[in-house]
């Protein structure tokens, strides 16, 4: 198994940094890798329970990934699993993704740590990913 940690600062509070990755609203403007949208969706990061997106791309490939919420404890964290899904819809390997808000000297920072990847190829995946959906936050949230 294989993990992958990303950290990106943001120069606001905290608790606005916890809104914009635990509000629906909020979370499905940045959700997704560059080029993507969410027109399927059951996200609710709110509260415990299950997950569900749909992403397409410019072509229209759809990509659909879903899990549980582990935990969500405000303004820190929030967990949940993840797998994606093949084309007859069977859900694959399953790793867990935590989103943590610290405090710093220049406003938030949000830590992505996602583990039990089953390869390196794809931590290289998720890490590309996560990467261009940090830079979609970013754009949104300054």
């Amino acid at each position: 198994m294989t993990d992958l940690r990303l950290e990106r600062e943001f120069p606001v509070t905290p608790e606005r940094l916890f809104a914009w990755i635990s509000d629906t609203e909020k979370l499905l403007q940045w959700w997704g890798p560059e080029g993507m949208t969410v027109p399927e969706h059951t996200l609710n990061f709110h509260q415990e329970g299950p997950w569900s997106t749909v992403m397409t791309n410019a072509d229209g490939d759809r990509y659909h990934v879903s899990g549980v919420v582990t935990h969500v404890r405000p303004p820190q964290s929030i967990g949940f699993t993840w797998g994606w899904h093949d084309e007859t819809g069977a859900r694959g390997h399953e790793s867990h993704v935590t989103l943590t808000v610290e405090a710093v000297d220049a406003g938030a920072r949000l830590v992505i740590d996602h583990r039990n990847l089953d390869s390196s190829e794809q931590a290289a995946g998720h890490q590309k990913g996560w990467e261009s959906t940090l830079r979609k936050l970013a754009s949104k949230i300054q």
